[in-house]
């Protein structure tokens, strides 16, 4: 599933040629609909379409994030997206894992030595050191939010070009 954090970008990128499987075979079904044996992955014909109305529904829909996630992995960008959903699951952390988490995250992306180091502006990331150090559940905010617009203004339009979205698109028209 390209949600879970320790997902490995080889995941995303088997499901997104799964997803472009199942999109052009459930074109020549008669009910617009499909779901896979174990129930995990349901969609509509049409779900490749809302994805173009805005980011926040691509970024909503379980497919929709996997193959946008994929496409990154093909852009070499995937830190962004992997980013942002840590910076979500981060919100939902007890408080007495903050430290431990937000330290985490940190040394991950936005560290001067980060391994997967995210592209943000000096200020924002000492702005975000100074709230690691008193972790609190908004900590990332304001990087999470700079790397979200990265993503809504760069990444998304060229999603939204790229061959495997033409693709489906194509296919659910003629569908």
């Amino acid at each position: 599933m390209c949600r879970g954090l320790d997902s490995l970008p080889i995941t995303c990128l088997e499901r997104a040629k799964e997803l472009k499987a199942l999109f052009g075979s459930l074109l020549q079904k008669s009910d617009h609909s499909i779901a896979k044996k174990n129930d995990k992955l349901k969609f509509s014909v049409n779900e490749p379409l809302k994805w173009k109305e805005s980011f926040e529904k691509l970024l909503s829909s379980q497919n929709g994030l996997c193959l946008f996630r994929a496409f990154l992995v093909s852009e070499f960008s995937e830190e962004n997206i992997a980013f942002y959903l840590a910076c979500e699951d981060y919100r939902t952390t007890k408080p007495s894992k903050l430290a431990a988490k937000a330290k985490k995250i940190y040394d991950e992306f936005i560290g001067s030595d980060a391994p997967r180091e995210v592209n943000l502006d000096h200020v924002t990331k000492a702005i975000t050191k100074e709230n690691v150090e008193q972790p609190t559940q908004s900590c990332f905010d304001l990087a999470q939010a700079k790397i979200y617009t990265l993503m809504e203004k760069d990444c998304y339009p060229r999603f939204l070009k790229s061959p495997i979205y033409l693709e489906l698109t194509r296919k659910t028209k003629r569908g």
